[in-house]
């Protein structure tokens, strides 16, 4: 059986548009799509069977209203439903284990909605061993595709651009593969972007060697990369690459680099920190401050 997209739902509009998106996800990649709404709740004694019974429906609404969402948008798509008691964070990681990939919905800089709040949405990110997509409540069909010619939304144009992050200290074939992925299905231009640092000009004392100009050092990080991608190329001739390498901070870069794209795809390395789940700057500015669809991938 092939693994499901699994989109998290909890009723609000954040998790509609994640559905809606996870819909069309599954039918690029010929998938099924799988539901799940999930809580937490712990209510006293005499209450307990009662608000089992709202909770349950509750959920049967949320659920259904994503359906209905989904068979909108693609009524082809094989449509399976789970709902849950228990911690949120445990039953999307377990829906995780068995997914090709988890979408979210996200609300950016306002935090999380409904169960995906904080530790929760911060759990299925950084511990997740599939990706997981988060995706804004405004996300529709036509943002990711390029206007129409006349300058109006459309989804018969060409899909805009995924964006791929590229770490060149630490480039990872998972992430690399998800982008060049997600870019042939879509036949939409795959921009990898790398930002580095100019060192400054400070402690260089006698026989020192003098820093490498900007413009040099800005072509020998642009020729790493196309090495780093020259067999992703190979692997996908069909997909059409462009490097880009900026002297900026890496989140800067990346908001900017991502303004007009239809996906930002962003690595996460898995591992079990003393203070709780996180997740590194890169990651966190992608989540919070990117208008996009953002893809973390996972990877040891």
């Amino acid at each position: 059986m092939l693994s499901p997209v699994v989109a998290g739902i909890d009723g609000s509009a954040e998790s509609l548009a994640a559905a809606a998106w996870a819909a069309r996800e599954a039918e690029r990649r010929d998938r099924p799509l799988h539901l799940v709404h999930a809580w937490d709740w712990h209510p006293r004694r005499q209450e307990g069977e009662i608000a089992g019974a709202a909770q349950r429906h509750l959920a049967r609404r949320s659920l259904h209203r994503a359906e209905q969402r989904v068979r909108a948008e693609c009524p082809g798509v094989p449509l399976s439903d789970e709902q849950t008691e228990g911690p949120a964070t445990a039953a999307l990681l377990k829906a995780a284990d068995e997914a090709e990939l988890m979408v979210l919905g996200s609300r950016g800089l306002s935090g999380f909605t409904g169960f995906l709040v904080g530790s929760v949405a911060l759990g299925v990110v950084a511990k997740a061993t599939c990706p997981v997509v988060l995706v804004r409540a405004d996300e529709e069909a036509a943002d990711e595709h390029l206007p129409a010619a006349d300058g109006g939304a459309s989804t018969d144009s060409g899909y805009r651009d995924v964006v791929l992050a590229v770490d060149l200290d630490e480039a990872c074939d998972e992430v690399i593969e998800f982008a060049f992925e997600a870019a042939r299905l879509r036949h939409a231009r795959l921009r990898a972007v790398h930002a580095w640092h100019t060192a400054p000009p400070v402690g260089l004392g006698p026989g020192d060697i003098g820093l490498v100009k900007e413009t040099w050092q800005g072509e020998e990080w642009l020729g790493f990369l196309k090495a780093v991608l020259q067999v992703w190329r190979d692997k996908y001739p069909d997909v059409e690459v462009l490097e880009t390498v900026v002297d900026d901070r890496p989140t800067t870069a990346l908001v900017r680099a991502s303004t007009g794209a239809g996906l930002l795809v962003v690595g996460h390395r898995l591992a079990e920190r003393p203070v709780g789940p996180r997740t590194g700057p890169v990651t966190h500015a992608a989540i919070h401050h990117v208008g996009c669809p953002v893809a973390v991938v996972p990877h040891l």
